[in-house]
C-alpha cells in the first residue's frame, strides 16, 4: 500500500504583503538613483573621451593619390605606429626631463611651504582672528585661475615693465630676467608654487585640526618643545595627507600646461614642446595629427596612473597602516 502525498497549493500574496514589498524595493533603488547624475557625467565626460582617445591612437589616415578627392582619405588599423612615433619624437624626452625638473623644483617646495605653514597656524591655534587671516591670505592665490596667475607673474617678469625690476635698479642691483632660458623653469615653478601651496595647506591643517589638544598638552607636561611636537606628533599624524597632497601634486606636474602655454607668448624660450602636454597641443592642433596626440595622451595618463598607483603602494602601508 503506497502512501501519495500532496503539496499543499500555496498562497497568493496578499495586497498588505505586495504593499510592503514596494517600499523596500523602492528605498533599495534610492541609492543608485542619487548616484546616477554622477555615474553619467562620469561617463560621458570622463570615460567615453579616454575610450575614445584610445580608439585614436590605434588608427591612422591612409592619403590615396593627391588626397584630393571624397574618398582619397581613409582610416585604416595603425596598431602601435603611433606611439613608437611620440616616443621616437625627438622633442618627446627632453619634454619628459624638463617635467621631472620642474617637478622635483615644484612638490617638494609647495609641500614643504604648505606642512611649515600649517604647523604654525596650528601652534598659535588659540589666536583665532590671526588665524583666519592668514589662511585666507595663504590660500587665496588658490583661487586664482592659473592663466590669470600665468598672466599676472608674467608681467612681472618682464625686464621693461616689472615693477621689481626698477625697485632693483633703483638700489643699484642688477635684476635677472627671469624669462631667459637658464631661469624660465624657475620661474614657471614659482608660479605653481604660489598657486598651489594654499590649498595643500589646507589639507593639512585641516587633518591638524582633527588632533585633539591634549595630546600636545600631555607632550608639554612631559617637558615637550614645540619642535619636537611638531616632529614628533603632528608630522606623523598627517601623514596621510601628505601622501594625498603629495599624489595631487604629483599628478598635477606631470600635466603641467597652463602656466608655460600662457608664458610662451612672452618669451622666446618656451617652445611648443615645453611639456608633454604641450606637444599633445601641438599635434592636435597645429599639425593635425589627432592620432598622434592621442597616443601622447594615453602614454602620459599610463604614466600618471603608474607613478601615482606606484607611490602609494610604496607608502601606503606605512602612511595609512594598512596591512596584509
Amino acid at each position: 500500500m503506497s502512501l501519495i502525498t500532496t503539496a499543499a497549493p500555496s498562497k497568493p500574496a496578499t495586497p498588505a504583503a505586495a504593499a510592503r514589498r514596494r517600499p523596500a524595493a523602492r528605498r533599495a533603488g534610492t541609492p543608485y538613483a542619487f548616484l546616477a547624475p554622477a555615474l553619467i557625467l562620469f561617463a560621458a565626460f570622463l570615460a567615453a573621451p579616454i575610450v575614445y582617445a584610445g580608439y585614436l591612437s590605434l588608427r591612422k589616415v591612409k592619403v590615396s593619390g593627391l588626397g584630393l578627392g571624397a574618398k582619397s582619405r581613409t582610416e585604416i588599423w595603425a596598431g602601435l605606429d603611433n606611439y613608437t612615433r611620440s616616443l621616437t619624437d625627438p622633442d618627446f624626452l627632453p619634454s619628459v626631463g624638463r617635467v621631472g625638473a620642474y617637478g622635483l623644483i615644484v612638490v617638494p617646495t609647495m609641500l614643504g611651504l604648505a606642512l611649515l605653514f600649517a604647523l604654525l597656524l596650528d601652534a598659535n591655534r588659540t589666536r583665532e582672528t590671526v588665524g583666519k587671516f592668514a589662511r585666507i591670505s595663504i590660500f587665496l592665490p588658490y583661487a586664482v585661475p592659473a592663466v590669470v596667475a600665468s598672466l599676472l607673474w608674467g608681467f612681472l617678469y618682464l625686464p621693461r615693465v616689472s615693477p621689481i625690476n626698477d625697485t632693483l635698479e633703483a638700489l643699484g642691483i642688477s635684476a635677472p630676467n627671469l624669462l631667459s632660458n637658464d631661469l624660465t623653469l624657475w620661474a614657471v615653478a614659482n608660479i605653481a608654487v604660489w598657486g598651489g601651496t594654499g590649498f595643500n595647506m589646507i589639507v593639512i591643517y585641516t587633518a591638524l585640526r582633527a588632533v585633539p589638544t591634549s595630546l600636545y598638552e600631555s607632550a608639554r607636561i612631559d617637558g615637550a618643545s614645540e619642535v619636537a611636537i611638531a616632529w614628533r606628533i603632528k608630522i606623523p599624524i598627517v601623514m596621510p595627507s601628505l601622501v594625498m597632497t603629495f599624489v595631487f601634486s604629483l599628478i598635477a606636474t606631470l600635466q603641467v600646461f597652463a602656466e608655460p602655454m600662457t608664458l610662451k607668448p612672452l618669451a622666446n624660450t618656451i617652445s611648443t614642446t615645453w611639456t608633454p602636454l604641450m606637444k599633445v597641443y601641438r599635434d592636435a592642433f597645429a599639425r593635425n595629427d589627432l592620432y598622434a596626440a592621442a597616443a601622447t595622451s594615453v602614454i602620459i595618463a599610463l604614466a600618471t596612473f603608474i607613478l601615482s598607483f606606484g607611490f602609494l603602494k610604496l607608502v601606503g602601508r606605512r602612511a595609512f597602516n594598512q596591512e596584509d
